[in-house]
């Protein structure tokens, strides 16, 4: 008989009384029955979140064939009909980073934000270029730096599902485990909704960049609504997640 805290028959989790009580599962509804959160991670889950830190802290190297080819890879998918003259080339300015050099915008959040822009660009790519070009909506004369605003991006959610904890301490993150464990790709495929979602309420405000870190908060508020929803099992339940298709 499991011992732990249901939720309430919506789906919904607010302050997670659970926590620090030395419960090992939550349980919450979800299409009708409850199912169970388990603070204890499972082999699997454990072994997800690991490669997930590794690449986390995998840091840019440019002496790394592979990391060179991955921007190239990624200018590539931006702008396939215009040539790249070099690594280091005021072009990079282009795709919204702050200088010559893109590694020095994603220095302080590693190679994955290289990893989930490219992600972004090949998976979804008409909504990449939409974004990239600012395509929809009226703009404002003040626009957010594309690239930049994916560092920016990549480093909330990091922040979000509480990535350095080797245990949930949060509902969100419990839920992005048990998503984690069913599919590898989900922590791109969150960045790649949260972008979206980023230039939405970004057009709905008629924000400028300075308006830039409460759109963050605001996307991030977004995304912990939609992850405990009770019929969200997966990133592609997301009601945000349309916005990509």
């Amino acid at each position: 008989m499991c011992s732990c805290l249901p939720c309430s028959d919506d789906g919904t989790f607010g302050t997670p009384a659970w926590l620090g009580k030395g419960l090992t599962c939550v349980c919450f509804k979800r299409r009708g029955s409850y199912e169970r959160i388990f603070i204890n991670l499972t082999p699997q889950q454990e072994e997800r979140l690991r490669r997930l830190k590794n690449r986390i802290k995998n840091n840019f190297d440019s002496s790394k064939l592979d990391h060179q080819e991955a921007l190239r890879s990624l200018w590539a998918a931006a702008y396939p009909s215009l040539e790249l003259h070099g690594l280091i080339s005021d072009q990079w300015k282009e795709m919204g980073w702050q200088g010559r050099d893109p590694s020095t915008d994603f220095r302080g959040a590693g190679f994955i934000c290289v990893e989930n822009l490219l992600f972004f660009a090949k998976t979804f790519s008409t909504s990449f270029q939409r974004l990239l070009k600012k395509q929809g909506g009226e703009r404002a004369a003040w626009e957010y730096p594309f690239a930049v605003a994916g560092v920016n991006i990549t480093f909330m959610i990091m922040q979000m599902i509480d990535i350095d904890a080797s245990k949930p301490r949060s509902f969100v993150k419990a839920v992005f485990l048990q998503m984690l464990s069913e599919n590898e790709w989900t922590f791109d495929l969150l960045y790649c909704v949260a972008f979206v979602v980023m230039d939405k309420l970004w057009l709905e405000r008629n924000a400028s960049y300075m308006e830039f870190n409460d759109i963050l908060r605001s996307t991030r508020a977004q995304l912990e609504k939609e992850l405990i929803m009770g019929d969200v099992l997966r990133i592609e339940d997301m009601p945000s997640y349309t916005l990509l298709l």
